[in-house]
């Protein structure tokens, strides 16, 4: 058997084909629950690398990322969502993923071994001295992970490595090492099961940290989003009314004179002009806190 612990048999696994749907729905379950108890001890670094990340995009500079097959899936997941929740422009997070948009359609594994592919990739990303790359791989021995880890360092990028295996080549090469320590998977070596999981979950609190410290998270309500839907459009009203204290159509009325921002929004509902709200948000470095607490 491969020694890495990602393509180990579960303890759990003999017989497994011939148990009850109902038994083998329990064990799947509690796998992914022992998954992400794995990352109780990461947390420290998810923590690092969100203050990396909010680091360069406060600087002006970009964060991407970048990885192959499931796990490159668990990374384009998180870096589509940040424009939509945080705000980001897509612009800002370049995302590298093996075989390009095509291999969204079919996956082909060969793209997970091009080296060449991955420079290439990196290169047309623009990344550059003082952004920060999150490169993801379970194994953290792909080949097309490594190389792009290994051009975004010569280019003086800041690499977070997150992978499922201890000492992978990958988690010795990056900057901030992510060691998501998961189980072996119910079936040996799909890791897109467990192992995708802890990735998930791990990108998850990552981009959470990020739009915390970059002042896009207020009382848990996300307070740059792009309300560009009627749900979301919904939410941001209900966000200024919360967090102004002010009822629906006050809220709905600051929106319509912010252009619907969120964040100019509420301190105009508290009384303020849309410009004061703007120039009181570029002090503040985009940190609603201060100036809600300073009106009270």
């Amino acid at each position: 058997m491969d020694s890495r612990s990602t393509e180990q048999r579960h303890s759990q696994a003999e017989g497994l084909h011939m148990r009850p749907a109902a038994e083998i729905g329990a064990l799947f379950v509690q796998a992914q629950a022992d998954a992400i108890a794995s990352l109780s001890p990461a947390v420290p670094a998810i923590a690092a690398a969100a203050q990396a990340a909010a680091g360069a995009l406060r600087r002006g500079g970009r964060l991407g990322y970048a990885g192959a097959g499931s796990s490159g899936l668990m990374a384009l997941a998180d870096a589509l969502e940040l424009a939509g929740t945080f705000g980001i422009p897509p612009d800002r997070t370049p995302i590298l993923f093996a075989g390009g948009a095509a291999a969204l359609l079919h996956m082909r594994g060969d793209v997970e071994d091009d080296a060449e592919a991955a420079a290439e990739d990196f290169r047309r990303s623009g990344l550059s001295r003082g952004d920060v790359l999150v490169v993801v791989s379970a194994s953290g021995s792909t080949p097309y992970a490594l190389m792009v880890a290994k051009a975004a360092q010569a280019a003086g990028a800041t690499v977070v490595g997150i992978a499922n295996v201890a000492s992978s080549p990958l988690l010795e090469q990056a900057d901030i090492a992510v060691h998501l320590a998961t189980p072996p998977e119910l079936v040996a070596g799909s890791t897109r099961l467990g192992a995708a999981t802890a990735q998930k979950a791990a990108l998850n609190l990552m981009s959470v940290l990020l739009g915390i410290e970059l002042g896009h998270v207020h009382d848990g309500f996300m307070v740059n989003v792009q309300a560009d839907n009627a749900k979301l459009v919904g939410r941001a009203a209900r966000i200024v009314a919360d967090l102004a204290r002010v009822d629906d159509a006050a809220a709905k009325d600051a929106l319509a004179r912010t252009g619907g921002a969120v964040k100019p929004a509420i301190l105009v509902a508290r009384g303020r002009s849309p410009g004061d709200a703007e120039q009181a948000l570029r002090q503040s470095g985009g940190h609603l806190a201060p100036l809600l607490a300073a009106e009270q």
